[in-house]
């Protein structure tokens, strides 16, 4: 067969199309980039692969964990100025720029992880993080319960009340929530990196961390610490976010698949981690630390009074500490 410039012209015309053609199915995938302080072995991360494998095949999951890709502190920027698609934000990042977020971050607020998820489910849940999305152009997908948050420390001193705390170099994230949660408990916070905790333990340049139990064996800080002060003073809880400029991208079906993934996760990793927090005392004691209650009322009175009184309780929505006790 006599082969024509028609032809040829046809051929090409049709490797065109089919390569366009093969170029949008590949741009109709879309490309979800995570970033956490967490490590690769944390709970958390198993969490983003449960994630990863039940948002569907049209959703490339791209995780980075450990603050490998943002620093801890600066995801929440990220998300805004669309350098990332999805984080895990801690709520006292999201307070250092609504002020009315701090409430949720103070001490002895929630009382477990049940009370955790049905705030988020609440009225008044919705209300906050339809605040963090009008305000912040980020959409809060559910809590991320990490356990409740313990005081370890290098030090053989036993504490009983915050005034035990005393003069206690406590590690406390970066961030004026934060510090403030540190002096709460009568300590005297000092900010550190995550990923420097350790070293900080080890060397003396900290008294000591604040964080449940599960992070601490993960970090492996017990090998620098002494002892557990089950103070239980804050019901340890991250975000998972989601940009909203990303999300206003994805179709109903993508965001259903989405929040759907995201919602079931979550409820794996707080089995998980309830779970371990109630193995890892016995495992702790037997590493040699000294693990026992302080006088948690006092703890209690100490740290709400602190609250109450401060500058950071002006900002709050009036009456949110009443409605989130009075929720069930």
């Amino acid at each position: 067969m006599k082969i024509t410039r028609r032809m040829i012209l046809a051929a090409g015309m049709m490797t065109a199309l089919t390569g366009s053609f093969g170029m949008a199915m590949a741009q109709d995938k879309v490309e979800l980039s995570f970033s956490a302080v967490f490590s690769q072995q944390d709970i958390r991360a198993e969490m983003m692969t449960k994630f990863a494998e039940a948002v569907g095949d049209d959703i490339a999951f791209n995780g980075y964990y450990g603050g490998t890709l943002f620093k801890q502190g600066t995801e929440l920027v990220a998300l805004q100025r669309g350098n990332l698609d999805m984080g895990n934000i801690a709520p006292q990042d999201i307070a250092n720029q609504l002020p009315q977020w701090s409430a949720l971050t103070s001490a002895y607020l929630f009382r477990d992880a049940d009370h955790l998820r049905a705030f988020f489910a609440s009225e008044v849940g919705k209300e906050m993080t339809q605040l963090v999305e009008d305000e912040l152009s980020v959409k809060v997908l559910g809590p991320t319960y990490f356990g409740a948050r313990q005081v370890g420390l290098n030090l053989d001193k036993e504490i009983k009340t915050p005034a035990d705390m005393s003069g206690i170099k406590l590690r406390m994230p970066g961030g004026e929530a934060w510090q403030f949660l540190g002096s709460a408990l009568g300590a005297n916070p000092v900010p550190v990196a995550y990923a420097e905790v350790y070293t900080s333990l080890q060397t003396g340049a900290i008294d000591g961390q604040d964080n449940p139990l599960p992070n601490v064996q993960n970090m492996k800080f017990y090998e620098v610490m002494k002892q557990i002060v089950l103070t239980s003073h804050l019901v340890g809880y991250d975000l998972l976010t989601i940009s909203l400029s990303t999300w206003n991208k994805l179709s109903p079906e993508q965001q259903e698949k989405v929040q759907s993934a995201a919602d079931a996760a979550i409820a794996w990793s707080t089995e998980q981690h309830l779970k371990g927090e109630s193995e890892l005392v016995a495992f702790f004691e037997k590493q040699g630390l000294k693990i026992y209650k302080p006088d948690l009322d006092a703890f209690r009175t100490f740290a709400q009074d602190k609250y109450l009184n401060s500058d950071l309780a002006k900002e709050w929505p009036e009456g949110i500490v009443d409605r989130i006790n009075a929720i069930q």
